[in-house]
Parts: C-alpha cells; sequence; structure tokens
C-alpha cells in the first residue's frame, strides 16, 4: 500500500508539473487571461476556452471565447483568444479581423502588441 501511495503521489506530481510546463509553452501565443474589469460570466467562459485550448480542444475552445466575447467584448484579450482559435481551426480570415480589434483594445498588453502571430497576421513583422 505504500508503494502504491508513492506512485500516486508521483504521478500527480508528474501531471503537475506537466500541466504548469504546458502553461509556459502557451503562455506566449496561447490564451489570456481576461482583466479584473472584465464581467464575471465572460471571465468564466474564458476560463474553460484556456482548459479546452491547453487540452488541444481548439473549436470548443473558440465557443467559449465566442461566447465571453458575447457577453463583454471590451478587451483585447478576448479578441486576442478569439483570433488564435480560429488561426487554429483554419479561419485566418475571421482570425485576422479579431487580431486587428484586440489590437486596438488591448491597451498596450504586450502580451498582445508584441504577439508574433497577430504582427504575422496583420503584416506587422
Amino acid at each position: 500500500m505504500k508503494k502504491l501511495s508513492t506512485v500516486l503521489a508521483l504521478s500527480t506530481a508528474s501531471m503537475f508539473s506537466l500541466f504548469f510546463l504546458s502553461a509556459t509553452v502557451f503562455a506566449g501565443e496561447g490564451p489570456l487571461a481576461l482583466p479584473k474589469a472584465a464581467k464575471a460570466e465572460a471571465k468564466k467562459h474564458n476560463l474553460e476556452g484556456i482548459e479546452h485550448w491547453q487540452q488541444g480542444h481548439y473549436d470548443v475552445a473558440l465557443k467559449h471565447f465566442n461566447m465571453a466575447s458575447k457577453i463583454d467584448s471590451s478587451s483585447g484579450e478576448v479578441h486576442f483568444n478569439e483570433a488564435i482559435s480560429y488561426d487554429k481551426v483554419d479561419q485566418h480570415g475571421v482570425a485576422t479581423k479579431h487580431f486587428g480589434v484586440a489590437l486596438k483594445k488591448a491597451g498596450g498588453n504586450p502580451q498582445v502588441s508584441n504577439s508574433p502571430i497577430l504582427k504575422g497576421h496583420l503584416g506587422m513583422n
């Protein structure tokens, strides 16, 4: 029983490490958290979208980001999340539109304005 506990503890620790590694890898070009001032329901959908994004379920993530945007479209981050999701599902024209809105509404957020994928879509390279 002691060995089983040790194996489970190590497995849990490994999964936890993989989660943080994934979050770090995606930090540069993955979905972003919404600003503190965003509506709570929009934040909820955004978080669900981030979870699906990290699992590679880009189409499901896109649905959540779209819902977050319908609830509160005031931030550049929500449009950025929509844009990277549209890019992942090969809808590049729509992605470009949302990257443009994201840049305008980002309020100088460097995670948006310095994004290589945004710059690529908007011809800023």
